[in-house]
């Protein structure tokens, strides 16, 4: 099976889901809300690099999301869990599945980003995440951009919904 096979087939395999598991408010699942008094939002540096920008010296849109996806991944690290383990250990990977972006002010090269990550919302099989980029000037932040992320935890092997482990649930949670 070649890429684009295998990618067809994930895009199935997440219609079907999206078209059993959406829940009354048209979410996937009905989400928990999250402590939000002891759930701290995580912070990620990124520098804005040339290969960032497109050829009006600004940063091309998609990579708004790159930099979202890093955050995440480094708040994942930053609670103990590594995706990588995660796999292989209990065979679940995290994919997006819904993606809002509202894009306010460009970045530029060389600037100097911080990239916020705020759960919000923790279902059996899926989490939500408010976002936002900030250009960190001297002494102030700018907000560039703000999106909210619905991730769904998947069987590695057949791309099919499952539970997110419970050590997971739990650490999220917290």
């Amino acid at each position: 099976m070649d890429f684009i096979d295998a990618h067809k087939q994930i895009c199935r395999i997440v219609l079907q889901w999206l078209q059993l598991f959406r829940g009354s408010r048209g979410l996937l699942v009905e989400p928990q809300n999250i402590n939000k008094e002891s759930m701290e939002t995580f912070s990620w540096p990124v520098r804005v690099y040339y290969e960032d920008t497109d050829s009006g010296g600004v940063v091309y849109y998609a990579n708004y999301l790159r930099f979202m996806e890093r955050a995440r991944t480094e708040w994942l690290r930053h609670l103990g869990i590594e995706q990588d383990q995660v796999r292989e250990q209990d065979g679940v990977i995290f994919a997006v599945t819904q993606v809002s972006v509202d894009y306010l002010k460009p970045a530029r090269f060389n600037d100097s980003l911080i990239v916020l990550v705020k759960p919000v919302a923790c279902g059996r099989a899926s989490l939500i995440f408010d976002q936002q980029v900030l250009r960190q000037d001297a002494d102030e932040q700018t907000e560039l951009c703000r999106g909210q992320i619905k991730i769904a935890c998947l069987d590695a092997e057949d791309f099919r919904p499952r539970p997110m482990p419970k050590y997971i649930q739990t650490e999220i949670r917290r």
